[in-house]
């Protein structure tokens, strides 16, 4: 895992999930290449982002839909 110190410096298109209300506690995914996915802080759009692999992103995404994460 890599991070970058501004995110909007990243060439990405920036999505949140569809489940997010209005509230503005939300992270936002960017597809940076093939092997690469940026996460950022949708309150923060020049914040940092960190850079995670697929792989990475899909345990993340597994281990809170399951409970799985102390959060």
């Amino acid at each position: 895992m890599t991070h970058i110190d501004d995110a909007s410096t990243l060439a990405v298109s920036w999505w949140k999930s569809s489940a997010s209300g209005t509230q503005s506690d939300c992270v936002e995914f960017g597809i940076v290449d093939d092997q690469s996915v940026a996460v950022r802080d949708s309150k923060n759009p020049t914040g940092p982002a960190l850079l995670l692999s697929r792989e990475q992103v899909a345990g993340l995404v597994s281990g809170l839909r399951d409970g799985g994460l102390d959060v």
